[in-house]
């Protein structure tokens, strides 16, 4: 017998991961409505699939731009696909907004991944904790390791892909595209974003 899936279930698995209404009700069935069962396989989808598809070029995507409530707050962020088909899919669109939301929620993000902090920021927050006092009267090499932790952990807070995904913490931002990776089947990449706020200027 086939098991009714009911819109209620289905709009609580799209809050809770991102994707969209037909692929959330695409896993609920094939899981007979189990929800549990139907986050997980989004989850292994994506993840089983995602370092597979890595390497392949991303030339299509979209622009999206998303205002934070009480418009004092804005984001314009590039995602890249490898296909316009793609780019236009409800799912594709869902993260690109997703995406945006975790930005606005966190002023801390600055970059997309680590390879993108500068060597001069490395060595600023490096310099600022080889100097602190808890670490003068410890031998050179541990202490260069304490420094690179420290390094490391400051630095973390600073980069997207590295961020609890907002609307499911028990995975990263990273660990979510990969998910969406894995439904959509192409890579899919965040390339860059601009945020702006009311009254700043550069």
């Amino acid at each position: 017998m086939k098991t009714e899936i009911d819109a209620k279930t289905v709009k609580k698995l799209r809050d809770e991961t991102g994707a969209g209404m037909m692929t959330c009700k695409k896993a609920l069935a094939e899981n007979d409505g189990d929800y549990e069962k139907a986050i997980e396989s989004l989850k292994l989808k994506g993840l089983a699939t995602a370092d597979k598809k890595a390497s392949r070029s991303t030339n299509e995507g979209l622009i999206y731009s998303y205002i934070h409530t009480g418009n004092r707050l804005g984001i314009i962020l590039e995602v890249k696909c490898e296909t316009d088909f793609v780019a236009r899919h409800e799912d594709f669109i869902a993260l690109a907004k997703n995406i945006a939301m975790q930005i606005a929620s966190n002023p801390d993000i600055e970059v997309v991944s680590p390879n993108d902090i500068s060597e001069s920021a490395k060595e600023e927050v490096r310099q600022f904790e080889g100097g602190k006092e808890d670490l003068q009267n410890k031998p050179e090499e541990i202490r260069n390791k304490i420094v690179e932790g420290r390094i490391e952990k400051s630095l973390k807070k600073q980069v997207l892909l590295d961020q609890e995904y907002i609307r499911d913490p028990s995975i990263t931002v990273d660990e979510y595209i990969k998910q969406v990776v894995g439904i959509l089947g192409e890579n899919i990449r965040v390339a860059r974003f601009t945020r702006y706020v009311l009254g700043e200027t550069d």
